[in-house]
């Protein structure tokens, strides 16, 4: 088989992420598939991209397939990522939330597309700083991911020097982490409080019920218009009614999703819309 241009090669593969995942991989981004996939192509003895789009291309071999696409996926994550925003949710949402649910005493956080961890860690740590406000409540964080690798990652709570200092507070570091060779790993006492899970965005959720909080941070912006709107259509069905969603500093609902809209009260955060909010749009 003739070496097929580079080009060819980046949008096959550019496509099968596509395809499995709803993000979309634009041509300007082309240059980070190689670097991602070249561990892969190591383990399996491939000589480079050719070689991989021929074996996946055959199809049948979905533990390289797998591994292919979760590679390519951008798991760019870090402790209090957009620090300001973090602080308004666990500080003034999470009270309005607090003082509405006192009846039930129960709060429910989804960290949708969490990656390695880092986010839904940083949820517990808020909440157990402020263990006192939060004494007595059942309190459920779930994080979710479409790539099992990192999902797995997530659950053993095992992070490089580099990674745990990103975003985290010292004080927090040696409160809730212990130090194992060269790595930092999470305490039972956060640990216990996450659950993760594998979850594609684009199916239906699994998860019953409603959630207080959704983080579904800087994965929409990837996706494309379609996938956008199935997405936010799920996490609309997911989410209380008085409910906060948050996304990516970059990332915004406007002009991409009818289901949602500003807080009224939190900037920076986004609220379901009410039927009523639904037929005024209309």
């Amino acid at each position: 088989m003739n070496e097929a241009p580079p080009e060819h090669i980046f949008s096959f593969l550019a496509d099968l992420l596509e395809k499995r995942t709803g993000q979309e991989l634009a041509p300007n981004r082309y240059w980070r598939i190689e670097t991602a996939l070249k561990p892969i192509m190591r383990v399996h003895g491939l000589a480079d991209l050719n070689a991989l789009v021929t074996a996946l291309s055959t199809g049948g071999n979905r533990v390289l397939e797998r591994q292919a696409v979760e590679a390519m996926l951008n798991n760019e994550t870090s402790f209090f990522r957009d620090q300001a925003t973090m602080s308004l949710l666990t500080g003034p949402a999470f009270a309005a939330l607090r003082q509405a649910r006192t009846g039930h005493r129960r709060l429910r956080i989804w960290s949708a597309a969490s990656s390695t961890g880092q986010e839904a860690y940083s949820i517990a740590m808020a909440l157990r700083e402020d263990r006192a406000n939060w004494q007595g409540w059942d309190i459920e964080i779930i994080g979710s991911d479409i790539s099992m690798t990192v999902v797995e990652r997530a659950r053993e709570g095992r992070y490089s020097q580099f990674e745990i200092q990103r975003g985290m507070p010292i004080s927090l570091m040696l409160r809730y982490f212990g130090r194992d060779g060269e790595d930092w790993v999470a305490k039972e006492e956060i640990r216990s409080m996450v659950r993760f899970r594998q979850h594609n965005l684009l199916d239906p959720v699994p998860m019953t019920g409603e959630f207080d909080a959704i983080l579904c941070r800087n994965m929409i912006m990837y996706l494309q218009a379609e996938h956008r709107s199935t997405v936010f259509d799920h996490l609309a069905r997911s989410i209380a009614g008085d409910g906060f969603l948050m996304l990516g500093a970059a990332e915004t609902v406007i002009g991409q999703t009818e289901r949602f809209q500003s807080s009224k009260d939190y900037r920076g955060l986004y609220e379901r819309k009410s039927a009523e909010d639904m037929r005024s749009a209309a």
